[in-house]
């Protein structure tokens, strides 16, 4: 796929969940009022780096160009005991290394709608939607400099339905606890990868497209502050776990890890990394990290707590 085509389905789905998450205020904010019970953030990020060597450079050294970009957009409403809480959170990059072409850095697209009724201060009901998947073809390369598909946009996603207990004592900290958790997984033509992969690519059968997990379990802890001056902490992790299928090495492990310092008001750094374990996509630990220097763009209509 060409960086043209990746960049304008990156638009056009970003602007598809713009709408969505614009629904809520539509629906909610009946008048100027009600907009101050919005609390609403947005965060876009577009970073380079890039390094070249002469020639007759005798250190050695591989010419390069990398790209990545970050967008996270949240919308949170609260009236009551009653909320809504929307997050967009898009990511996609590469690296152009000489003699080795585009290769992919990072890649993420996620989507979470969760409506809470809060019984206490620190304890509420919640209900939520969440979708994960990426954008681009993934590969894996070889030795020999051939590469082998092992991923692509819809293959995987996932489509989970959270019913639980959220634990939130502060605005920048809240743990979902939910004994059920019902997961759709889309493989979109699972034929594909079965040879890299495995026979069950993603744990969805060769001979379909889809794996529903009905009964399930799923925490999930998310935490965003800043934790210095002009230095940002954001990190979800998310556990998920089948009753029907339940053992140590079947239960999946997803840590999203991103650190976001800003040099002044438009120039950030940012050093992030994803830790992942599912067994159904591969027996060892998946890990990926990113670091980058580059344009960071900020927006929230309302005060951090401090605390």
């Amino acid at each position: 796929m060409n960086i043209a085509l990746t960049l304008q389905k990156t638009i056009l789905v970003f602007i598809l969940f713009l709408i969505l998450l614009s629904l809520p205020i539509l629906i909610f904010a009946q008048d100027a009022g009600d907009t101050l019970l919005w609390k609403k953030k947005f965060n876009f990020a577009i970073n380079l780096n890039q390094a070249s060597f002469s020639s007759n450079w005798k250190a050695g050294g591989v010419s390069s160009l990398g790209f990545n970009t970050f967008l996270n957009y949240k919308a949170n409403y609260k009236q009551d005991r009653a909320s809504w809480d929307n997050e967009f959170d898009l990511a996609y990059g590469f690296v152009n290394n000489a003699g080795q072409g585009k290769r992919k850095s990072i890649d993420r697209l996620f989507l979470d709608t969760k409506y809470g009724y809060e019984l206490s201060k620190n304890w509420g009901l919640f209900s939520s939607l969440t979708f994960l998947s990426q954008f681009d073809k993934g590969y894996l390369y070889n030795d020999d400099g051939t590469k082998s598909l092992i991923s692509d946009a819809f293959a995987p996603a996932f489509i989970t339905s959270a019913w639980g207990f959220e634990y939130h004592p502060v605005d920048y900290f809240k743990l979902r606890l939910s004994p059920f958790a019902p997961r759709l997984t889309i493989v979109k033509d699972p034929t594909r990868f079965t040879k890299t992969v495995g026979p069950e690519p993603y744990g969805v059968d060769s001979t379909k497209t889809t794996r529903l997990e009905l009964l399930a379990f799923q925490a999930m802890a998310d935490f965003n502050k800043e934790i210095a001056k002009n230095v940002n902490l954001k990190a979800r992790y998310l556990l998920y776990a089948n009753y029907e299928t339940f053992e140590g090495k079947t239960v999946d492990h997803r840590l999203d890890v991103d650190f976001v310092a800003r040099v002044n008001r438009f120039i950030n750094v940012t050093l992030g990394g994803v830790l992942i374990y599912d067994y159904d996509q591969d027996p060892g630990a998946q890990l990926s990290q990113v670091f980058s220097l580059g344009f960071l763009y900020t927006f929230q209509n309302y005060e951090e707590e401090k605390k």
